[in-house]
């Protein structure tokens, strides 16, 4: 499957207004889980949570349409999309003449479908809703719910990613809690561009040092990683050295190219979060 060798990030663009499927850019989820020592069984559930702010069409007399999309890729399946080629895709819709928005959202549907399980067997379609223009204003913003850990007054030295700072009290009770911070940002691996990202973590079992999760977490500061990989990432090293009875991580990024992915990982079945913005994106 496709690398970042070829990515279309960071090449330069020719763009169509016609629709063409060929544009999406599919990379396998392999090699970075391999990297992470995960194999065939995963230890988590979950999904990639999207919202494209840039999707439009016409319709069958030839006049501009447009929506949001919040697109929902399961974490099992065989590849990710690339965000570029992903805008790409979007793009060539714009002059292509739809019957109605239920084709346009069938047609992603089908399409990106095929290309999160090109190379796999198919287990669960992508998730596409679509959200009329004279819906937008019923779009809430909302902040991640927990104790905050950007309130803590400490010193950060570590920039790249330091398991090492996580500690938990494994000789104590168990104790349930949500823990947010906005002061997550890593780095594109193949522009070097910064991605901005808010965190929530919530977990049951020994209890977590916060000064050391804070510092953790600021330690993805210049390291090159994409959304869901960071946080496949987070969520294994929280796993490995805090050894929670249940864990989920939920990260939203600001958006880029009129995109946003939401990576959220968990260790137990439970509904996903609500697809809603935060203020930063």
């Amino acid at each position: 499957m496709n690398s970042t060798n070829n990515t279309p990030l960071g090449q330069p663009t020719v763009y169509t207004g016609q629709y063409d499927a060929g544009l999406l850019f599919p990379m396998a989820r392999a090699p970075q889980r391999l990297a992470l020592g995960l194999t065939s069984t995963l230890p988590f559930l979950g999904a990639d949570l999207w919202t494209a702010f840039e999707l439009g069409w016409l319709n069958a007399r030839g006049k501009p349409q447009l929506a949001l999309a919040h697109i929902t890729v399961p974490c099992e399946s065989v590849n990710m999309i690339e965000s570029k080629s992903l805008k790409l895709y979007l793009g060539s819709f714009n002059n292509t003449r739809f019957a109605d928005a239920a084709q346009v959202q069938a047609r992603l549907r089908t399409d990106l479908t095929e290309a999160v399980w090109r190379g796999g067997v198919m287990q669960s379609s992508v998730g596409v809703k679509l959200v009329s223009a004279d819906m937008f204003d019923r779009e809430p913003l909302f902040e991640l719910d927990g104790l905050s850990l950007d309130r803590l007054d400490l010193e950060c030295e570590a920039y790249s990613p330091a398991p090492e700072l996580l500690s938990a009290a494994t000789d104590e009770e168990p104790v349930s809690e949500v823990l947010t911070s906005n002061l997550l940002r890593s780095n594109c691996p193949v522009t070097g561009q910064p991605d901005w990202g808010s965190l929530q973590i919530s977990y049951f079992g020994p209890q977590i040092d916060q000064a050391g999760l804070l510092r953790y977490i600021v330690s993805f500061r210049n390291h090159p990683g994409f959304h869901e990989d960071c946080v496949e990432r987070i969520y294994m090293d929280i796993l490995q050295r805090c050894q929670p009875h249940k864990l989920s991580v939920y990260a939203r990024y600001t958006r880029r190219g009129g995109l946003d992915i939401n990576p959220f990982r968990t260790s137990y079945p439970q509904p996903l979060p609500s697809n809603v913005r935060t203020a930063r994106q």
